[in-house]
């Protein structure tokens, strides 16, 4: 797999994984099995591997209080201030995202779609300005490399069905991807509801199938990564 910012993504003194969770399911969700996966992967590497959690269902972000967060401040528009603690809250999150060197993202699909603790997660970082550019060059992002790992109950890749009612890989490609630059790349497992729901019991194998090929992909991954960083 071809990485164009491996040779210009800069090495930092102690290789940095931010590691964010959104499922609602603390017990059995698929997505939270897998980024975990990665993350211990990337750890075993060696003790200076660092890992900085975020979870975004058990620990939530407010919606953004207005629209002035989509702009860096410079761009705001004049008296309509700004909640003093959002402006921090964003901050936070995007120094958090600029000094790691690998993200990995569990992004279940939730009604088609990805679950609202993520976009708002999302609606804090994408700042016009800031993280992407605007009135000037600003990319702070750019070639970072991001997992992101998609759960979805059935089948909606390329030629299925259901392709086009997908709403969860691609509005995650045009922010992380386009917007801000970043080196995306999806593990999907698919037909995750198939040991649950009666009628889609034939697709239990397959099922199965598809989550022991997405475990090898996260590790795989996250020994590249972090041979790479270290």
């Amino acid at each position: 797999m071809a990485r164009r910012h491996l040779a210009a993504q800069e090495r930092t003194t102690v290789p940095q994984l931010l590691h964010v969770d959104s499922s609602a399911d603390l017990h059995s969700s698929t997505s939270r099995e897998l980024t975990a996966r990665f993350a211990a992967e990337w750890s075993s590497s060696g003790a200076e591997y660092s890992v900085v959690r975020r979870d975004l269902h058990t620990s939530p972000l407010p919606h953004i209080p207005t629209n002035e967060l989509h702009w860096a401040p410079r761009l705001r528009t004049p008296g309509r201030p700004v909640p003093v603690e959002a402006d921090a809250l964003q901050r936070e999150l995007i120094e958090e995202l600029i000094g790691a060197d690998v993200v990995v993202i569990g992004a279940p699909m939730y009604n088609w779609s990805i679950p609202s603790t993520l976009k708002a997660g999302i609606d804090y970082i994408h700042v016009p300005g800031i993280t992407t550019t605007f009135d000037a060059v600003t990319e702070p992002l750019a070639g970072k490399p991001v997992i992101v790992v998609t759960s979805r109950g059935d089948q909606y890749g390329p030629g299925t069905p259901d392709e086009l009612i997908d709403h969860q890989i691609p509005p995650l490609q045009q922010v992380l991807g386009v917007a801000l630059g970043m080196d995306v790349t999806f593990v999907r497992a698919e037909l995750t509801l198939a040991s649950r729901v009666p009628a889609m019991a034939s697709w239990v194998d397959t099922s199965q199938s598809n989550k022991a090929t997405a475990q090898h992909e996260v590790v795989d991954l996250a020994r590249q990564f972090a041979k790479h960083f270290g």
